[in-house]
């Protein structure tokens, strides 16, 4: 069977570089998928780290099947041979391309298979203990590390990558000087796309909301009130049980009297005496 036609290929969007910002939003369910492509996101993102994950990804991809969706590969990935296996793999389930934090060692590896990667530059979480969770490249010296570092995925293979909380200036100027789509998560708006997870564009989370990111909606009250519905319906539901309430007699199934008598004789003749 083919596949629908997505709206965009990675030629496609590498020819949109520098011509507009492209929106992008990390989805969680089929829900919020089909959401993202009723609402036109350019870019669609996931996870693809947990065999959970692996299993949701064609259902993603079912509920938006004309948009380009990357899948997150786990972190930490053993070898260059293991990143091409989980690469293919996601490709084979219908992702677009692969994101991917390994080194650019195994994501050339993954390039040269032929499998578009994202790569990841400026502050990553899992490795925040290296810099703290901060911006990075606001110094001169850690600026020029990034750049070396941006230069280095690029000759690696990468088409794109993620640029996490880097001075927006800074930014600006890196993604004027690479072949690579930059995704600016907290980066500002001078990259090619605008990334945001759907869990802070909801606001369906009981923390803090990161400074770089926006609430345009307020889930976890909406979940809060759902749950106290439900609650009360399951009480309700329960006293009218205790109170014979329920059922009624509009939720029983009728039987003709006489086809009743007719069966229970028959039954009782068939058991025999006692």
């Amino acid at each position: 069977m083919l596949r629908p036609e997505k709206k965009y290929s990675v030629y496609d969007l590498r020819r949109l570089k520098g011509k507009r910002c492209l929106t992008h939003v990390h989805v969680k369910s089929s829900e919020e998928a089909a959401a993202a492509e009723a609402a036109e996101i350019d870019i669609l993102s996931c996870s693809f780290d947990s065999s959970a994950s692996q299993a949701r990804l064609p259902l993603l991809v079912a509920a938006a099947p004309k948009s380009f969706l990357s899948g997150a590969t786990p972190h930490g990935l053993a070898s260059a041979e293991e990143a091409i296996r989980v690469g293919f793999r996601a490709l084979e389930l219908g992702a677009s391309s692969v994101y991917c934090s390994a080194s650019p060692r195994i994501i050339e590896a993954m390039a040269d298979e032929g499998i578009p990667v994202v790569g990841h530059l400026g502050m990553a979480p899992r490795h925040a203990t290296w810099t703290n969770v901060r911006a990075i490249g606001k110094s001169p010296e850690e600026a020029r590390k990034l750049y070396d570092q941006m230069k280095r995925l690029e000759s690696a293979g990468a088409y794109a990558a993620e640029l996490e909380l880097v001075p927006h200036k800074l930014a600006s100027y890196l993604c004027k000087n690479t072949s690579m789509l930059l995704m600016s998560l907290g980066s500002g708006s001078g990259c090619d796309s605008q990334f945001l997870f759907s869990d802070d564009i909801l606001g369906d989370y009981d923390e803090r909301l990161p400074r770089h990111a926006k609430a345009y909606r307020n889930f976890l009250a909406e979940y809060k009130r759902l749950q106290t519905e439900r609650v009360a319906a399951f009480k309700e539901y329960a006293e009218d049980v205790r109170m014979g309430r329920f059922p009624e007699k509009g939720h029983l199934v009728s039987m003709d009297e006489a086809a009743l008598a007719e069966a229970i004789e028959a039954i009782e003749k068939a058991r025999g005496p006692r």
